[in-house]
């Protein structure tokens, strides 16, 4: 089984690996593959049951519930590419998978494998917590987006200048359905947590466990833990139940052990241990936290602003920020409205805040978190805090202290200028319907607050990913006789850019040839040996200069043609191979700004080498400095050092650009047709050796 969360190339050339791997000592092997576009060559039950052995090469979670009594390897993706007869040879003698134990296929056995993708190991916890991520941004979203539609479309302003939707009526029950997604987001995300660590017993008591966190009235505290109490609670039911699965039980109870013994159990000590051992502190918290902030009342405004706004943005719904907020909130019924107003300041900076991170940084997001970052931003305008978890959770390092920085400046700046909100809300909404004093100060402590918020992020999380060598992104927070993973990718996945494909729009002019590269083409697209482009009226010429027959084979559904190969690479190091084959795709019309193009791919670079080994190389890009997907091929005869893991030069290279709103599951497709057929040596032989395009392009053609 190949499992893949972000990228495409990896799954699809480990799983080759394997396939030629088997064939060659004699074993019959299916794959299965789990990449970006879904599984495919799906094992069947039948399958299952005639394996001698299971091989999951992964770098993500995968359900390995259909090996129970199978003997299961579990590595990571890059050990399925580099030593695929080794791990034929080692699923022999592999551990029998009992079906109960936390081992084979959960975030603690992947981790403990050797070879992750790119080389990159990820802790279990890390894991864990994507996993429960990447469960809870669809409740996030959903949640929050049906909440600010209702308010926006059904809510009635009030004299006071509150906002209320009428009971009963249409926008009322739109909203009751958003705050059920709200209300599931935590529970959620602490029983994924655990479901990663523990496998599947471990999601009940995760999910449990969380709704008790998220629920204060069940420990005596008017707040809930939040998103903060259930990562704690999916951490401990994960490693719970994985503690109870080592205890030795009769062979009678052991088929009863996962579905029932052990979720009741974990269930019944996790809920009593929050209700009386954490709650308790909770509880404690929240009481003195309001009698603290009673006593500041006489202080400084700028002062009692900033701690107003640090407690906001610090747990977006747990404690401490219940405790502000509700400070705020019972103040205004004694004619002190500017508490209030501090807080109305704070509590829309996080969504805000990391929603225009995601912008100024596009390459340290992956999609999912991108397209979050847009709900968020949302959200923050109708003063829903909320917005912000998802971020706060994959990176709580790095994104809270960017938060509560954000969030005391806004309060400080509301309080210097005694900013009022008569209403218990926040967020540019409660200004927009009257219930704000001193509007002009009010949006500007909300911008300070979100830029400061977005330029902290961004810079703390640039500086984690580079001190990890990791790329930002790929998070992150996600079977075969043969099972291989998932590949390292960035933000934008391996090889695996996504993107539809769609006819490009006639640009009249292309980049002037690179130095060196000789002449233009003849009138009829014939270029001289040796020559660039031929940009003449008449058919394309490649960038070497053979004529190309017309017409052409269709290569990669159109993507790759006669003008975006050259048989002769020039650029002897990355950063100049880059460039000159973006400047090969700006042939096609295809490309509005080439120096963006090259920043993006070499961007990319930076986060992890493309080089794929055996001496090839797939740099990526995902931008709209490119209208519409282009593929590019160029050989090296020297060969380029591109840091591959097998330590060997890029020969064949090819580059692959998609717009930044392309979407579809064809252009995927094509990319892991490509992957697959580039771990074939003869395949790779024939290209290495065709004279000119034409050849090239005939080559290129098996690919389907």
């Amino acid at each position: 089984m190949t499992a893949c969360p972000t990228g495409i190339a990896h799954t699809y050339m480990a799983a080759e690996k394997l396939t030629q791997a088997a064939e060659a000592l004699g074993h019959e092997i299916k794959v299965e593959t789990q990449g970006s576009i879904g599984a495919e060559n799906v094992l069947s039950d039948n399958d299952v049951r005639d394996a001698d052995g299971v091989i999951i090469a992964a770098d993500k979670d995968v359900d390995r519930s259909r090996f129970a009594g199978k003997r299961v390897l579990v590595v990571g993706v890059a050990e399925g590419i580099r030593n695929p007869g080794e791990l034929i040879e080692r699923v022999r003698t592999a551990p029998v998978y009992g079906g109960e134990d936390g081992g084979a296929g959960t975030a603690a056995g992947a981790a403990a494998s050797a070879g992750t993708g790119g080389g990159k190991e990820r802790s279990v916890g890390y894991k864990a917590l994507m996993n429960g991520v990447s469960y809870m941004i669809p409740f996030v979203v959903v949640g929050g987006l049906l909440i600010a539609i209702s308010l926006a479309l059904g809510g009635h302003p009030q004299a006071d200048g509150g906002l209320v939707i009428p009971d009963g009526s249409f926008w009322k029950h739109v909203n009751d359905v958003g705050v059920i997604g709200f209300t599931l987001m935590v529970p959620v995300l602490s029983g994924y947590i655990a479901y990663a660590i523990g496998d599947r017993p471990a999601l009940v008591p995760g999910m449990i466990g969380g709704w008790i966190a998220n629920t204060g009235a069940l420990y005596g505290s008017k707040a809930g833990a939040g998103f903060i109490g259930a990562i704690v609670t999916g951490f401990l039911a994960g490693f719970l139940v994985v503690w109870i699965k080592k205890v030795r039980v009769p062979r009678f109870v052991q088929p009863i052990m996962p579905i029932i013994v052990i979720p009741i159990v974990a269930t019944t000590a996790l809920g009593l241990f929050f209700i009386y051992v954490i709650g308790r502190p909770i509880s404690w918290v929240f009481t003195h936290l309001t009698g603290w902030l009673g006593g500041m009342t006489g202080s400084s405004a700028v002062l009692l602003g900033a701690i107003l706004g640090l407690m906001i943005a610090f747990d977006m719904g747990g404690p401490v920020n219940k405790t502000a907020f509700l400070f705020g909130a019972g103040l205004i019924a004694s004619g002190n409205q500017t508490v209030m107003g501090m807080c109305a300041a704070a509590i829309p900076v996080m969504p805000l805040g990391q929603g225009l991170a995601t912008l100024l940084r596009r390459r340290l997001y992956s999609e999912q978190e991108r397209e979050t970052g847009m709900a968020a931003l949302f959200m923050g305008l109708f003063g829903i805090s909320e917005g912000a978890i998802p971020f706060a959770a994959a990176r709580p390092a790095q994104v809270i202290p960017a938060n509560m920085l954000g969030g005391a400046v806004a309060g400080a700046l509301a309080g210097t200028a005694g900013v009022t909100d008569a209403v218990p809300h926040g967020g540019p909404i409660v200004a927009v319907l009257g219930a704000v004093g001193g509007v002009p100060v009010f949006f500007l402590a909300v911008v300070a607050g979100a830029v400061v918020t977005a330029l902290t992020t961004v810079a703390l999380v640039d500086l984690s990913e580079r001190g990890k060598g990791a790329p930002a992104g790929a998070a992150a927070a996600p079977a075969v006789t043969v099972a291989a993973g998932a590949g390292a990718g960035g933000p934008s996945g391996t090889a695996a850019a996504t993107g539809s494909r769609t006819e490009a729009p006639s640009v009249p002019a292309a980049p002037a040839p690179a130095a060196g590269e000789g002449g233009e083409g003849d009138e009829d697209g014939a270029g001289d040996e040796g020559s660039g482009e031929g940009r003449g009226d008449g058919a394309q010429a490649p960038a070497d200069g053979h004529s190309v027959p017309s017409p052409s084979p269709e290569v990669l559904s159109g993507y790759l043609t006669a003008r975006t190969v050259r048989t002769r690479l020039a650029a002897g190091e990355k950063e100049a191979a880059i460039r000159e084959m973006a400047e090969l795709a700006a042939g096609t019309g295809r490309v509005t700004d080439v120096a963006e193009l090259v920043r993006v791919a070499l961007a990319r670079e930076a986060q992890g080498t493309t080089g794929l080994g055996e001496e090839i190389a797939v740099p990526h890009a995902k931008t709209d400095a490119v209208t519409a997907p282009v593929v590019c091929f160029a050989r090296s005869a020297e060969g380029v050092e591109w840091g591959s893991p097998d330590g060997t030069k890029a020969r064949l290279v090819f580059m692959i650009a998609v717009p930044e709103a392309a979407a579809g599951d064809e252009h995927l497709r094509i990319l892991a047709l490509l992957s697959r057929k580039l771990m074939d040596p003869a395949f790779r032989a024939r290209l290495q050796g065709a004279e000119g395009t034409a050849e090239v392009l005939a080559v290129l053609a098996e690919i389907r």
